[in-house]
């Protein structure tokens, strides 16, 4: 996960992405919240905002109170508002709901925010004006990212906490970070930047604040990660069955196609590819093999990770169709004779998107317990098949890697505790008005938890399955997995011997996992990986 403070990256410039009526993408959500592209709106957005600027502007000049346009919010809707006091009530609706508390939520998150809330506005089903969509995406262009917090949302109506900071700095008020990470008040950032705030007009508070955005954006994120990490998991699984003496025969194509996860044969296939031209694989191969049966941690390894990708796919596609929504209450419906309505709905409910967000938890603990079972078995004498215990060099002077493995139980215990479901949670709020939430946004934030104990499980199993191929010298390695050693020993991490410092060797194998560097090394040597 990126660090609060990181600065937008300067060098090299992302390509703008144009957000239009249509969905923007995975890649575009990613580009825009982890490389700070800038952001434009096309003209076909722009000309659908401005028609339903026009049916909520014509609501607001008639005599019947319209939710949202001239009544009061939640439990408050049945007030009708006279027209001298609406632009109070959108104001104080945004100065309300900016509520949150705790910390300073990842810069990539609040980017993926805003890009996502602009995605919706331009749909034309908000009822925004133009001017307030153009504000917000030149917030993304300048890099000026509001200061949103961990706790507020719950998940329904939408991410109302978060989004109600963000609109704040629209307006010029609360603090924001500029595209170097300083914080300082929204008003001057703005300033700075050449922008005006804007005075929020009949509607467009609520416009600004009532979606799923924060919660869509980080399963975005998410996924994106688990897409790599689980391959990566596939290339530590391969270096542990080879470095363990396991068979690669239970891999085998026909084997998968007797039970058709399309995961599973993935994750095999992946397997198989790493291992080919292996040495160590090729030195027990023969009749003299006495081994009948590899543990299930390595013998299983497709089962569990092909199962986890098609959790991932499954959410994918959930994160598709959320993409596809413009998430707000009341919305604007357009008619085919070009006359408009507004109606109310309740497609701000975060539940398809937080259940999903909780299933990927619960992938992330398994396939991280896994990982840590495998790592494990290295370090027994009774089970890693005559390799040194813990891959010590001086078994009793020195303890190799012990202690590498109490850091993944750590770990792996956490990420358990994380899989628990925040979904199944409720706690009615708005005078019993909201009397179901989806706690979504409190899912999505453990998620990113339990994705990088997931990367450090992952770079813990590499790191000691490493060694434990130098170990097997002078048997060689595959060419993939000897591509991930010398990544390894290339990026600092010297290979066997006395005991040193071993916390700076972790951070360096999590951060080549989290960059994608150790799948890099493997694909450069065999090609892309299922």
């Amino acid at each position: 996960m990126a660090p609060p403070l990181s600065p937008i990256p300067a060098t090299p410039a992302p390509a703008p992405v144009a957000v239009g009526v249509g969905p923007v993408s995975f890649d575009e959500v990613v580009a825009v919240a982890r490389h700070g592209a800038p952001v434009t709106l096309t003209d076909e957005a722009l000309a659908a905002i401005d028609r339903a600027r026009a049916v909520v502007e014509g609501l607001a000049a008639g005599p019947v109170p319209a939710y949202g346009i001239s009544t009061g919010f939640g439990a408050l809707a049945t007030r009708h508002i006279p027209t001298e006091q609406r632009r109070q009530l959108q104001r104080s609706l945004v100065r309300s709901h900016a509520a949150g508390s705790g910390p300073e939520v990842e810069r990539e998150v609040t980017r993926a925010l805003m890009l996502l809330r602009l995605s919706t506005l331009a749909t034309g089903r908000t009822g925004v004006r133009r001017q307030t969509a153009r504000l917000l995406a030149d917030l993304l262009a300048h890099g000026i990212t509001p200061v949103v917090h961990e706790y507020g949302s719950l998940g329904c109506s939408g991410d109302l906490a978060p989004l109600s900071h963000c609109a704040l700095a629209l307006i010029g008020e609360g603090t924001v970070r500029d595209a170097a990470g300083t914080l300082m008040p929204a008003a001057d950032a703005l300033a700075a930047a050449g922008l005006e705030p804007v005075v929020l007009e009949e509607k467009e508070g609520l416009a600004l604040i009532n979606g799923t955005d924060g919660m869509l954006g980080m399963l975005v994120l998410a996924i994106t990660d688990l897409r790599r990490l689980l391959r990566t998991a596939d290339v530590a699984a391969a270096m542990s069955v080879e470095g363990q003496l396991g068979t690669d025969r239970v891999f085998a194509p026909e084997l998968q196609a007797i039970r058709p996860h399309p995961g599973q044969a993935a994750s095999a296939a992946n397997l198989t590819a790493v291992l080919a031209g292996s040495g160590v694989v090729a030195s027990h191969r023969g009749p003299d093999c006495n081994r009948v049966q590899d543990a299930y941690s390595l013998r299983c390894s497709p089962q569990v990770h092909g199962a986890a990708r098609d959790t991932v796919e499954h959410a994918a596609t959930v994160a598709g169709r959320e993409l596809e929504s413009a998430v707000d209450n009341p919305v604007v419906v357009v008619d085919e004779d070009g006359t408009g309505r507004v109606e109310s709905n309740g497609n701000f409910h975060g539940a398809p998107v937080a259940y999903v967000l909780d299933f990927l938890a619960i992938v992330a603990a398994d396939v991280a317990s896994m990982s840590e079972r495998r790592t494990d078995r290295f370090l027994d004498k009774a089970r890693n098949h005559g390799l040194p215990p813990f891959l010590a060099d001086d078994p009793g002077v020195d303890s190799g890697h012990m202690i590498a493995q109490y850091t993944q139980a750590a770990i792996v215990s956490e990420l358990k505790r994380l899989a628990v479901p925040a979904s199944v949670d409720s706690i009615p709020s708005s005078a019993m008005q909201e009397d179901h939430v989806s706690m979504g946004w409190s899912a999505a934030r453990k998620l990113r938890r339990a994705v990088d104990g997931l990367t450090r499980v992952v770079a813990v199993e590499v790191l000691t399955a490493a060694r434990a191929l130098d170990l097997r010298a002078p048997l060689q390695p595959s060419p993939a997995t000897g591509a991930v050693v010398r990544t390894l020993r290339d990026a600092g991490i010297a290979g066997p011997g006395p005991d040193r410092h071993l916390a700076p060797e972790i951070e360096l194998a999590v951060a080549l996992v989290d960059s994608g560097a150790v799948l890099d090394a493997v694909t450069t040597q065999i090609g892309d990986l299922a």
